[in-house]
């Protein structure tokens, strides 16, 4: 495994599980000097790769600067940023959505990932060079019926994206987001079994994401070998997206 970004700092929301973890474990691996922002406040796996843990709920922004002064004290100012906290929610229709469970999605999914993109953006600026990768979802390409707080939240990551990518083009700072089909991560365990298949059927290769896969593309997309492009959209469906 070569360390292409040996000495990097990087942060990674959402890093005790699913494909935030294993986006820890593969920039560890390449390098990178990382701490995983989560609200799990004990997150063994990602401390057993030799990562720094700090507790963080992104949809607080005093739990957001909390969380990035102690990274910078511990190892530097982030040069590199992984957005994957989120959650799912219901699956229900629109008409009876619960409006609890529309604003926490939103809250978490959408606002929290500018949260943390608002925070970390001037230090970058301040060193000349950043790379940020936002999780969005093909739910936000597409929309996924009975997931109409899921979609909207990616669709808002996408639009987010975009927008900042194209403020920091004059700065050697690259925002991307990808959006991947469903991987066989615990946000499962909020989905009905129904969603869980319907999702499947959509997806040609006929099989969920690996989250190895994720991450392969992930921190690619947050090294320096990608110097150009920028507030771009990484397809990870499997297929199933049609632009």
């Amino acid at each position: 495994m070569t360390q292409e970004l040996k000495g990097q700092v990087a942060v990674v929301t959402g890093g005790a599980q699913g494909i935030g973890l294993a986006v820890v474990l593969r920039l560890m691996a390449a390098g990178a000097r990382v701490a995983s922002w989560d609200r799990q406040t004990d997150q063994p796996a990602a401390k057993a790769a030799g990562a720094s843990t700090f507790a963080c709920d992104v949809a607080d922004y005093a739990s957001v600067e909390a969380a990035l002064a102690q990274t910078v004290d511990a190892l530097g100012t982030p040069a590199i940023v992984v957005n994957s906290a989120g959650i799912a929610g219901p699956n229900m229709p629109v008409a009876e959505y619960p409006l609890r469970d529309w604003a926490q999605i939103i809250e978490v999914n959408l606002t929290g990932t500018f949260h943390v993109n608002r925070a970390v953006v001037p230090g970058m600026v301040a060193a000349g060079y950043g790379r940020i990768l936002n999780i969005a979802s093909v739910a936000g390409k597409e929309g996924n019926p009975n997931a109409s707080a899921y979609s909207a939240s990616k669709a808002g990551v996408i639009g987010l994206t975009k927008s900042l990518g194209k403020e920091l083009a004059g700065h050697d700072i690259a925002v991307n987001c990808v959006t991947p089909a469903a991987a066989r991560t615990p946000i499962f365990d909020q989905m009905s079994e129904e969603h869980i298949a319907y999702m499947l059927s959509k997806i040609p290769r006929a099989r969920f994401l690996e989250v190895e896969e994720a991450a392969e593309m992930i921190v690619w997309a947050v090294s320096p070998a990608n110097s150009f492009t920028t507030a771009a959209v990484f397809d990870l469906s499997g297929g199933r997206a049609t632009y």
